[in-house]
């Protein structure tokens, strides 16, 4: 019954305007005039006569790539080498055909931190097929602070660990906007530690499943998904939900039977479409993140920073919370500074609550913050992102390309 309510709520943001719903559809939307707009690449031609970064490969088709040299990486501050390499194009019409990308994001903090993850979202001509992948090697050292909210935020530990996930999914469409399919999702932790000698992780989180030597967890997901939007990136007027239950069976080399559910429900509104040269959009983001079956590895719990894209939760360091269950909302305002696109600005808010030590819905964790928005290429809509949230003990200044949702 508990989780029944908990569906209602992620869906609010999606249904609650569903009365508009046919005036948002992909091929309804009136897209921007990106002639009579300016971004990064308009600025440098001017400045020093280069040509914009992309290659034409046949008519109405074209290969973007985005390029940049420093970015925020998941779970800390500090000193950090980062490069992030986007592709982008249309395997057809654009009118009818979902922008497709691929985004490469090496990064290393000159110590023990370092990643190669690739992620990448296909959607094949009329939409018929979505592939969305993610796929990562990391030696990922980070802080946890245990189970729900016991914890303060001096009261931590750093864990270290090497991690490979490989998650892969084919969609096919069914109706409009309407998507079902399989995918199959590996996650792999070897060498689990803690850097304290005096104490480990099973014994600073409780928690026996997936906390020394190694966790794999190897299974099945089941999906289904619905979405208005045709620019991921950055996305204009729509709707987006996605539902994963994931089964995690031994004879897959799972450690444990486990399962998981994933409900993540998200929504865009124009305040004013008739203005087409800038943006002026409000969004919703909720998601509902809960375990079944009580053996999940510790690591593989629902943690804050840990959806999939590493968006969530902005403000609050990675893993802050984690629990069971994990409950998130987040509100952004979205607009133009300047008529040609070129700046623009957010204000954001997010709160979340996670099971553990009995505080599900007892407890909430809310963030506020800003951000500085420069239109960096406007072919693909793509913005370089400057965002700082704070929550309570905690301020975060994050960099990257593409909207947080």
């Amino acid at each position: 019954m508990l989780k029944a309510l908990f569906f209602v709520i992620c869906c609010i943001p999606l249904f609650a305007y569903a009365q508009t719903a046919p005036s948002i559809i992909p091929d309804k939307v009136v897209k921007k005039d990106t002639a009579r707009q300016k971004d990064l690449v308009d600025v440098a031609k001017s400045i020093l006569n280069i040509k914009p970064p992309f290659l034409k490969l046949e008519k109405n088709k074209k290969l973007y790539f985005t390029f940049l040299p420093f970015g925020n990486v998941p779970g800390g501050n500090g000193r950090v080498l980062i490069s992030s390499i986007t592709v982008e194009t249309y395997f057809g019409p654009k009118k009818t055909t979902n922008q497709s990308n691929a985004t490469f994001a090496p990064y290393w903090d000159f110590g023990n931190k370092f990643g190669l993850p690739i992620r990448n979202s296909i959607w094949l001509t009329n939409n018929t097929y979505t592939i969305q992948g993610d796929t990562r090697l990391l030696r990922y050292p980070q802080t946890t602070w245990g189970l729900g909210t016991r914890n303060k935020n001096n009261e931590s530990l750093l864990v270290d660990y090497n991690y490979i996930r490989f998650y892969q999914s084919i969609l096919k469409r069914f109706s409009p906007y309407f998507y079902g399919g399989l995918g199959y999702d590996l996650d792999f932790r070897s060498y689990i530690h803690s850097d304290n000698k005096n104490i480990g992780l099973q014994q600073f989180a409780h928690y026996s499943n997936g906390t020394g030597g190694s966790s794999v967890s190897s299974g099945i997901t089941f999906n289904l998904l619905y979405d208005t939007r045709n620019n991921v990136t950055n996305p204009i007027p729509g709707s987006y939900a996605n539902i994963v239950y994931r089964v995690n069976p031994i004879f897959l080399g799972s450690d444990n039977y486990w399962s998981s559910l994933n409900i993540d429900v998200r929504r865009y509104i124009a305040l004013n479409p008739e203005k087409h040269l800038q943006q002026n959009t409000l969004a919703f983001w909720s998601f509902l993140w809960t375990t079944f079956n009580g053996n999940v590895p510790y690591l593989d719990l629902p943690s804050i920073g840990w959806d999939n894209y590493n968006r969530s939760g902005r403000g609050f360091d990675q893993n802050r919370f984690r629990g069971k269950t994990l409950f998130y909302v987040e509100t952004e305002y979205r607009r133009d500074i300047t008529n040609n696109g070129l700046l623009g600005f957010v204000v954001f808010s997010n709160i979340n609550t996670v099971s553990g030590s009995g505080t599900l819905f007892t407890a909430w964790h809310p963030a506020v913050g800003t951000g500085l928005r420069v239109k960096f290429y406007k072919g693909s809509g793509t913005n370089f992102c400057m965002d700082y949230g704070i929550s309570k003990g905690y301020g975060f200044l994050q960099f990257s390309l593409g909207e947080a949702f």
